[in-house]
């Protein structure tokens, strides 16, 4: 006893092994308790069901998905202040539109184009006008088409009403009378920087802007069917509205290649003159 006791004093024993001692002494056997652990029950009190997992799962990807919905769309047109005219990458040079402004020996970058809103009509009375008189007096729209892609013959060609502008002669009566709603609409005329552009010119464009311009011999320009309009009109949002909304009536219009996503440069001060682009593209 006196070993034991000792035994005890130097080693306490557990609550269980005291009910073992006195159940052996009185000549019981203990009884077998399961053989999971007290950690097995205590996560088995704790773990969710298995389709619990799932709907808890489901509820935080829910979450996500409608925190998503709920956020604002934002283009990096808007994020940035910018407009859906403005320009797809950075230039890297100066666009033809600021060489024709300019001359091709003093380059600069373009700059943004403002928005162009399509709620505006086209004007009734300039058009009617337009019906009974010819708009470019002296100019015949049926004239004979003779020369190549930059050397148009002169009766192929009609002066306009800006100095130093001309345009194939159907083209031409086609744009005077949209100048006429123009006029009408603004009080004065419509500013182009370029309209027909001969060889020479064209290669002179292509030797500063390179794959940015046309190759010569294939632009618009030098088939009198292309005009390229002035910062002020593009820029406006009124008037470039305007444009695009009108332009079409009279053939004219901003072609799909020099829009934003086209398959060419994004350009839309460009215009061309649908009706006459289409015969050309059938000839060849």
């Amino acid at each position: 006893m006196e070993a034991t006791s000792q035994g005890d004093a130097a080693a306490p024993r557990s609550r269980r092994e005291i009910r073992e001692a006195e159940l052996a002494r009185a000549g019981k056997k203990p009884r077998k308790r399961p053989s999971s652990t007290r950690g097995d029950r205590s996560a088995g009190r704790h773990a969710a069901p298995a389709g619990h997992a799932w709907v808890t799962r489901l509820t935080v990807l829910g979450s996500l998905a409608a925190a998503t919905i709920a956020a604002p769309l934002v283009t990096d047109d808007q994020a940035h202040g910018g407009t859906p005219f403005d320009l797809d990458t950075q230039p890297t040079g100066p666009s033809t539109l600021a060489l024709l402004e300019q001359g091709v020996d003093t380059p600069r970058t373009s700059q943004g184009i403002a928005a162009a809103p399509r709620d505006v009509r086209v004007e009734a009375s300039a058009a009617s006008r337009t019906a009974e008189r010819s708009p470019l007096p002296g100019c015949d729209a049926g004239a004979s088409i003779d020369g190549g892609n930059g050397s148009l013959a002169d009766h192929s060609l009609c002066d306009i009403w800006q100095p130093g502008e001309k345009l194939r002669a159907d083209a031409a009566v086609a744009l005077s009378a949209l100048n006429e709603a123009f006029r009408v609409r603004f009080g004065r005329d419509l500013c182009l920087v370029d309209s027909y552009r001969s060889i020479s010119s064209q290669y002179a464009v292509k030797a500063s802007r390179g794959y940015l311009a046309a190759t010569p011999g294939t632009s618009m320009h030098g088939w009198g069917l292309a005009i390229d309009l002035c910062g002020d009109e593009y820029r406006s949002s009124e008037v470039y509205g305007w444009l695009w909304e009108n332009g079409p009536a009279y053939g004219w219009e901003n072609p799909p290649w020099a829009q934003r996503g086209g398959m060419g440069n994004y350009e839309p001060w460009h215009f061309e003159y649908k009706p006459g682009v289409v015969e050309i593209t059938t000839w060849h």
